[in-house]
């Protein structure tokens, strides 16, 4: 059974609760902002709640202000919640499940992230697990995550919802001028798990070729990882023709990316890949990895996968990308063929819309 449309009017109100800045660019913070946008314009009335900073990784204060957070909603409040900060809420998540009904939000299980220990990496996985069992729906951004969840994390699949990004639409990059290096562009936040030190360890055997790598991200979310990534490239004498960029914004992206021939993108992981989707909106091909849900983004006619952290491998499709003048052709085509088919924000709005309405119908009806 379903509410009726009455019902389903009255009820349409959720809290989201976000770690950290809201306006923090990166994919999962965009991925926040673009559906909490929908669904007030689909007219839902969207309260947004801070937990603190450092999640995954809370100080005490951070803990606190979730408490704090959490204790206020009143009873009954469909909550969704960034797994970015449920993962490790779940004691919390647990000790409120009476009260609120739970929607957790996994961009990306926080044990796929690239640097913890292993003992780091199996604390995470129990304690994503554990608070996973406490909400009543869970979305995920992608079918691999869906199978992800279920397989290693005990989600029972009738609870798991995904809803995929949506794309913003974008003009057909222009690329380079005649005569030019190829520019090639790189989206991401400086991480280990994004990958940026292979890909300057690869592009450094192909120095003897004409292009410049632009990287448009993060320089401050892991400050190691960026001087580790500055010092690789002054040890290779590549400070000419690796550009970091640090954040832009969306008026700077968009120059970047008109001005790009082709996109790179070496993770080891990604729940979904919304800067390989914008690669694909403005028809560039894309040089990127197997790695998660990326082969789901990323048809086979609009660019090449590699194994995640094989550099021989990374480096020889990009010697073709920059050498196979036809062959980048024919991936620039696939990619403005596969423009018309990614979907759009409204559409994952309104699928993210089902399931809160689900939530309330069974908080209603009591099935």
């Amino acid at each position: 059974m379903t509410l009726s449309g009455a019902a389903q009017q009255q009820h349409r109100h959720c809290s989201v609760l976000v770690p950290g800045d809201l306006a923090t660019r990166t994919g999962g913070y965009t991925y926040d902002r673009k559906i909490i946008d929908g669904l007030r314009a689909l007219g839902w009335q969207v309260d947004v709640h801070a937990l603190g900073e450092g999640f995954p990784k809370p100080d005490a204060a951070a803990l606190a202000q979730a408490h704090q957070v959490i204790e206020a909603l009143p009873d009954g409040a469909l909550t969704v919640v960034d797994g970015l900060a449920f993962g490790v809420l779940g004691e919390l998540a647990h000790a409120h499940a009476q009260r609120l009904r739970w929607v957790a939000l996994v961009h990306h299980p926080l044990a796929l992230e690239t640097g913890p220990s292993e003992m780091q990496r199996e604390a995470l996985q129990q304690s994503e697990r554990h608070a996973l069992q406490a909400a009543r729906r869970v979305v995920v951004t992608s079918p691999f995550t869906a199978r992800n969840l279920a397989a290693d994390f005990g989600v029972p699949a009738a609870r798991i919802d995904v809803v995929e990004p949506g794309t913003d639409p974008a003009p057909v990059a222009t690329g380079s001028q005649p005569g030019e290096p190829l520019n090639l562009l790189c989206v991401a936040t400086v991480t280990p798990r994004k990958g940026h030190a292979l890909l300057v360890e690869a592009l450094a055997e192909l120095r003897d070729r004409r292009w410049t790598l632009h990287c448009a991200g993060s320089l401050t979310m892991d400050p190691a990882c960026a001087e580790s990534l500055k010092r690789a490239i002054e040890a290779h004498g590549l400070q000419e023709r690796v550009l970091l960029h640090g954040e832009q914004d969306e008026a700077a992206l968009r120059r970047l990316y008109a001005a790009a021939d082709a996109f790179v993108l070496p993770s080891f992981h990604e729940g979904y890949g919304m800067a390989l989707a914008e690669a694909i909106a403005h028809g560039l091909p894309v040089i990127s990895t197997r790695a998660g849900a990326i082969a789901d983004t990323v048809p086979a006619q609009a660019g090449v996968l590699v194994p995640p952290g094989d550099v021989p491998a990374l480096r020889d499709a990009l010697r073709r990308l920059l050498d196979d003048t036809p062959w980048r052709a024919l991936l620039r085509g696939g990619a403005r063929a596969a423009r018309a088919r990614l979907p759009d924000w409204r559409h994952s709005s309104e699928r993210f819309a089902q399931v809160l309405l689900q939530g309330n119908a069974l908080n209603q009806e009591g099935t």
